[in-house]
């Protein structure tokens, strides 16, 4: 299988010293995760109360979701959405940058992700996940943001321009699901293969395999952050509520045909910007193939929309080729300033 042979590879790096290993190094919570430029420069965490998306899916308890905000007096917001698994620091090469060339700038922790609230009972829908990011839209007073979701953040992105197609002026699809088609089998084979018991489980060694390997193509030191938060926040009581929470995720990814049988009604520009490197799309154990034809089909299937595939770049592209994906988007964003769009 694919991913022993990754962990056997990362386990022959941890051994011949090539990587530090953080087995040792205490727990570590979500709250004290290092929200920060790569400077170093802190980033101010606000809280807000999902009181309207707890009405409307009936929640026992209202559920807090953290965001941040830079720049706020810029004309055009920018709304960063992190993929399964992670946090808003993923955007750590695009927040300040983004900033500085004018723009208002949120990125927020969907819930069950990051220094966000992981209630069991929300239902982490790609549809309910939408709803909480417009109901901080609607909060923070945002007109017509640009949503740039990676991974299932993308998929986040495109239920959120399907139901809310007047709330949203633009989407930059940052290696996005929602393109690919699962049949009922193989819908049923993630319920049945991914549970919290795996990521629970995951020793140190397999963390570097999917983190390092399955997500990057020009990894560096500077990354390292990665696995040390990912190992040390393992040991911390939150773990089995954000284990869940994945889990519920999954499958509320794999049993999302709205997104992907309605791409053709999105109606606003669209860039959809990926690695071409990418070990994760397509899904590695049931399909072959390239990442290409599943960005293709989601090109061909949204009108006008945009496709920039990034050579030498992985999955995780905002981060493993950051100045060649800051380049592009921010093009992208000048082309909407200028009248230009999407190209076809």
């Amino acid at each position: 299988m694919k991913t022993r042979a990754l962990g056997l590879l990362a386990l022959a790096s941890l051994s011949t010293g090539c990587v530090t290993s953080y087995n040792a190094r205490p727990p570590l919570s979500f709250q004290d995760f290092d929200y920060s430029s790569p400077d170093g420069k802190p980033w101010p965490v606000q809280r807000f109360a999902l009181g309207e998306t707890t009405s409307a899916y009936g929640l026992k308890e209202v559920p807090e979701i953290a965001y941040v905000e830079l720049n706020p007096s810029g004309q055009q917001t920018v709304l960063f959405i992190h993929g399964l698994g992670s946090y808003l620091k993923f955007w750590r090469y695009q927040l300040d940058a983004f900033a500085a060339q004018g723009y208002r700038v949120i990125a927020v922790d969907l819930p069950g992700y990051g220094k966000s609230d992981k209630p069991a009972s929300f239902p982490y829908t790609m549809e309910a996940m939408g709803d909480a990011v417009h109901e901080l839209v609607q909060k923070l007073g945002v007109q017509k943001p640009i949503l740039v979701g990676h991974s299932m953040g993308g998929q986040t992105s495109l239920s959120y321009a399907l139901r809310y197609p007047e709330d949203v002026k633009a989407l930059v699809l940052t290696s996005p699901a929602g393109f690919e088609k699962f049949s009922p089998r193989e819908k049923a084979w993630f319920k049945r293969s991914f549970s919290t018991a795996l990521i629970k489980g995951s020793p140190e060694y397999g963390i570097w395999g999917s983190v390092r390997q399955s997500n990057f193509e020009r990894w560096r030191p500077e990354l390292d952050w990665l696995i040390e938060e990912r190992v040390r926040v393992a040991k911390s009581p939150e773990f089995d509520s954000y284990a869940y929470a994945n889990v519920r995720t999954v499958n509320g990814l794999a049993h999302n045909d709205f997104v992907r049988d309605s791409l053709h009604r999105v109606s606003v520009p669209t860039l959809i910007i990926y690695g071409e490197d990418d070990r994760l799309i397509p899904n590695p154990f049931l399909h072959g193939g390239e990442v290409g034809d599943i960005m293709r089909y989601g090109h061909e299937n949204i009108p006008g929309s945009k496709r920039v595939g990034l050579d030498r770049c992985g999955h995780t592209v905002q981060m493993d080729c950051p100045q060649d994906y800051n380049a592009q988007v921010l093009a992208f964003l000048e082309g909407l300033e200028s009248g230009g769009g999407s190209q076809p």
